[in-house]
C-alpha cells in the first residue's frame, strides 16, 4: 500500500502573481492545508475558471476567503468573483523549486 502524500507539484500559468510567482514557475503545494491570511494558495475558482494561484487576503466568519492577485492589473481575483468557500482552497504553496528556488512564508 502506497502512503498518501499531501504535497503536489503545480505549474504557474499567467502573470497574476508576479513578481512573487511568474508564468512557468514550478511549485510544491501542501494539499489540504488550512489557509491563513498572507498564504499563497491553489484554489478552485468559480464559474468554470479552473484552478488558480492566489494570495489569501482575509477570511470571514462564515468560512469564506477573499483571494487577491499580487499583480493587481492582471488576472481575476475575488474583486471579480467574491469570496471563495474553504472547500475550494485546495492547498498552500510552500516552495517554488524552479527556476528560482524559494521557500514561501506568509506575508501581510
Amino acid at each position: 500500500m502506497r502512503p498518501s502524500v499531501p504535497v503536489r507539484a503545480v505549474s504557474v500559468r499567467g502573470a497574476s502573481m508576479a513578481p512573487t510567482l511568474r508564468d512557468g514557475d514550478a511549485c510544491l503545494v501542501w494539499w489540504g492545508r488550512e489557509p491563513r491570511p498572507g498564504d499563497v494558495v491553489v484554489a478552485r475558482l468559480p464559474a468554470g475558471r479552473g484552478l488558480g494561484v492566489k494570495r489569501v487576503a482575509f477570511g470571514d466568519e462564515d468560512g469564506g476567503w477573499w483571494l487577491r492577485s499580487d499583480n493587481v492589473g492582471v488576472g481575476t481575483d475575488s474583486a471579480a468573483f467574491g469570496m471563495i468557500a474553504t472547500g475550494d482552497v485546495l492547498g498552500r504553496v510552500v516552495l517554488r523549486y524552479w527556476p528560482r528556488p524559494a521557500w514561501f512564508r506568509r506575508s501581510a
